[in-house]
């Protein structure tokens, strides 16, 4: 298949206003709920839909531009409704506040600071304005940053509205060159499997294993305990305020390791064919593990879907798409023969009861997600009668990496370069 998906984003960011009239932004948005409330009335008045728009301006306290689109989002929630039988009929009475929706450089305004901070100003009456700095995660802000100095992107509409009597901004942004590829049209298929201190990493093509790698970065899983004991110390001693200091340290180190992790993995599969990344669904993970007090806080506190987000937007950048699949017995399965057994698995060593396959077992696993990739792409199971050494390197602070080694011979083992073996 080459059909093919233009890259569309909605970013999310808290507005930290700094212009002092907050209460003006929140008036707008009860005004964008009159806006809307009035659309509907017409709309099912059976006034003229190419008259709405203007009629309501007329009324509104709110630049005509931003009218205008809150208008439409109202008219199209009345579309969805004659389109749909299974669609309620949109109220005309709702209460609250509305989001205020605007164009960019008509209802709203970003900037991008010498210090590297993102600006808005949001046009929230005729000749009255919100100013301040946007904040939020570091994917996002990297995202919009790129869109605002490159002309590859395109800025687009934007939502201000208040989430937990927090003050927001929803901004669309679309990639106007970049095309992700359909991943039925991949010829390559790369199994991630995150791990707590590593992430293994194997390509499969229809020939079989192409390559593997195993990224270690123990410094996350020691920098987190280490911020971990720090807090308990502070908040035992009653230093609330040296807590919240430590707790925003640690997170920004996490953040720094996982996207250095995820732009190497991203460059790892861009040397394949028309790679596809398949990643582990672990969206209930959390709530299905329980190994008492101490372990579950060590596991639900790890960054797994931290990760996988970071490398999925960057893979979609690079145009190359990503799927994720059920992650059950991944990890006890044997990618020779495919006997699934717990006592397949200890730590990081793998022994297969069955064929006595061995392996390091958060390679296997990773073997095992790009084959469960391959079926969910339809393709044929290439035939796993060798797998290739593993690879491991190390991030450093830096970014660089260490020189892959390999250890340990595996029986069946697969000869490369003069060398056999796996890592621990």
């Amino acid at each position: 298949m080459t059909d093919t998906q233009t890259l569309v984003k909605t970013l999310d960011f808290q507005l930290d206003i700094q212009s002092d009239n907050e209460g003006l932004l929140y008036d707008a948005t009860l005004e964008a709920r009159s806006v809307y409330n009035e659309s509907i009335r017409l709309a099912k008045q059976g006034v003229d839909w190419d008259v709405i728009p203007d009629r309501v301006a007329a009324d509104a306290n709110l630049v005509k531009n931003t009218t205008q689109r809150v208008v439409a989002k109202a008219l199209g929630a009345m579309e969805n409704y004659y389109e749909y039988d299974d669609f309620g009929q949109p109220s005309h009475t709702k209460g609250g506040a509305y989001p205020l929706r605007a164009n960019y450089e008509e209802g709203y305004n970003l900037s991008l600071t010498d210090d590297g901070d993102v600006t808005f100003r949001i046009s929230a009456k005729p000749y009255k304005h919100v100013k301040g700095v946007l904040k939020g995660s570091d994917a996002h802000l990297d995202i919009l940053k790129t869109a605002l100095e490159s002309d590859e992107w395109k800025i687009g509409t934007a939502e201000a509205l208040f989430h937990n009597d927090n003050a927001e901004l929803h901004v669309n942004v679309t990639n106007t060159e970049q095309t992700v590829r359909d991943k039925q049209d991949s010829r390559t298929v790369v199994g991630v499997d995150v791990n707590e201190d590593n992430v293994a990493l194997t390509a499969l093509s229809k020939d079989g294993a192409e390559d593997t790698l195993v990224i270690d970065f123990p410094e996350i899983k020691f920098e987190r305990h280490r911020y971990f004991t720090m807090r308990k110390r502070v908040q035992n001693a009653g230093k609330d305020s040296i807590h919240d200091t430590l707790e925003g340290r640690e997170e920004r180190f996490v953040r720094d390791r996982l996207h250095k992790v995820s732009r190497h993995i991203v460059k790892w599969s861009r040397q394949f064919e028309k790679p596809c990344i398949v990643f582990e669904d672990l969206k209930e993970m959390r709530d299905s593990i329980d190994y008492g007090t101490r372990m579950n806080r060590r596991l639900h506190h790890l960054p797994f879907r931290a990760l996988q987000f970071y490398t999925s937007y960057k893979a979609l950048f690079e145009g190359i798409p990503t799927a994720w699949i059920n992650p059950e017995y991944t990890s006890q399965r044997c990618p020779m023969c495919g006997h699934t057994e717990h006592a397949n698995r200890n730590k990081k060593r793998f022994k297969c009861r069955d064929c006595e396959h061995q392996d390091h077992s958060d390679r296997g696993a990773s073997v095992n997600i790009a084959l469960k990739g391959v079926k969910k792409l339809d393709w044929n199971v290439p035939a796993l009668n060798s797998l290739p050494v593993v690879r491991k390197v190390r991030r450093q602070a830096s970014g660089a990496v260490d020189a892959p080694t390999v250890t340990h011979p595996t029986a069946r083992g697969y000869q490369a370069d003069g060398q056999m073996g796996v890592s621990d």
